[in-house]
């Protein structure tokens, strides 16, 4: 393969696993750095929470707006190029927010930082595919698993150059240096997607054509997806609103669903491995429903932890198994349906909290939980779609 280091062929796959698992890191650090640093910018800018709340949907829609545009673009000129580029210009734009000095400036700052935050989404997403088809056994989840670890190391270091006084700006530009810095290592590691083979280049008669099937795949990220948006925004004001608890023990549901998810994407690619990963789904979407049902249901503390952790537990696998779905349905143009599969579930985890935040008015916060309780039973059934038959 021209370009890559010269290299005995059984050291690639590892090789190219290890750089987009440092893709999937780094970009789930710079997410966190600039989630914990939202209140600061807030603050600096003058903006309200409303006004907040508006720019945030504008960074959403410019992330889907960059995905859209990375996945035909790593088809067509290769992941070895598209991955690195887009992970520098993440490193750039990561420092716009804490330059920012009003609403105007922020939202400039913040459509630079979603566009390329949505490139680097699908262009690693599709990397992780192509390296994935390079081993014997899934591997895809564990790539989700380092984007959580990156968060986490980002909410520890936020904490601490937070709580020392450094500055929004100072500490988002180092980010974006290592950003850069990682972006010029990876390259080398990283795989372009082999040309199919000749049996795979003309089309193929299939029961189901593999636009409805894209879409499908889509909507089942569209329901995991939103599942997770609400146990981000909703879990722990749900242990404080309804059951009445402390702020501190509120954000241990939260925590036990963010363990609980990041553990069970360690383990989901060997239980893939095994059973399948229609079963990961099926299985998964269920123990997911089970938990929330538990979560919303028990008047006790404890139980209801238990059932936040189980959610995060039964959601942790399926997201992968529906993007290495989409990006082997044609490897001719498996980053362009990468890109429709994470955008459209990307939709559902922005819109997952807002629709639930808008249920919360008419209902009790636990009964608003049935929303996602039911797109969880409705992937358990739709979940034989990964696997279409031809």
């Amino acid at each position: 393969m021209t370009g890559l280091s010269p290299a005995p062929p059984a050291v690639l796959p590892r090789a190219a696993r290890a750089a987009t698992w440092a893709v999937f890191a780094l970009n789930g650090f710079a997410v966190g750095i600039w989630v914990v640093h939202i209140p600061v910018i807030e603050r600096a800018t003058g903006i309200s929470h409303p006004a907040l709340g508006a720019l945030l949907l504008v960074l959403g829609g410019a992330a889907f707006a960059g995905m859209q545009v990375s996945g035909p673009l790593a088809d067509r000129f290769g992941h070895r190029r598209i991955v690195p580029a887009a992970t520098a210009l993440l490193g750039l734009s990561v420092v716009l927010p804490g330059l920012a000095v009003n609403w105007w400036t922020l939202g400039l700052a913040l459509v630079a930082f979603g566009f390329f935050n949505g490139s680097v989404d699908v262009a690693m997403n599709a990397q992780a595919v192509v390296v994935e088809r390079a081993y014997p056994r899934p591997i895809m989840a564990a790539f989700h698993a380092m984007w959580s670890i990156g968060g986490a190391i980002a909410a520890l270091i936020g904490a601490a150059v937070l709580g020392a006084g450094v500055p929004a700006a100072v500490s988002l530009g180092g980010t974006g240096v290592v950003c850069i810095g990682v972006s010029l290592v990876v390259r080398r590691y990283l795989l372009d997607s082999p040309a199919p083979p000749e049996a795979e280049r003309e089309p193929q008669p299939t029961s189901r054509t593999p636009k409805r099937v894209v879409w499908l795949l889509g909507l089942l990220a569209f329901a995991l997806m939103l599942s997770e948006g609400v146990a981000n925004d909703w879990a722990a004001l749900h242990l404080r609103d309804v059951l009445g608890t402390s702020e501190s023990t509120a954000a241990l549901a939260y925590g036990a669903f963010a363990v609980a998810m990041t553990i069970g994407r360690f383990a989901t690619d060997r239980v893939a491995a095994v059973a399948g990963p229609v079963a990961v789904v099926r299985y998964g979407a269920g123990l997911a429903a089970l938990g929330l049902a538990v979560a919303s249901l028990s008047p006790w503390v404890p139980f209801a932890l238990a059932g936040w952790a189980l959610f995060g537990l039964g959601l942790s696998g399926g997201v992968p198994q529906l993007f290495t779905a989409a990006g082997n349905l044609d490897r001719r143009a498996s980053g362009a349906l990468m890109a429709r599969v994470v955008g459209v579930g990307y939709v559902g985890l922005l819109a997952g909290p807002a629709i639930i935040g808008g249920l919360a008015h008419w209902m009790p916060l636990n009964v608003a939980f049935l929303l996602p309780l039911v797109l969880c039973v409705l992937a358990v059934v739709f979940a034989p779609v990964i696997t279409p038959r031809r």
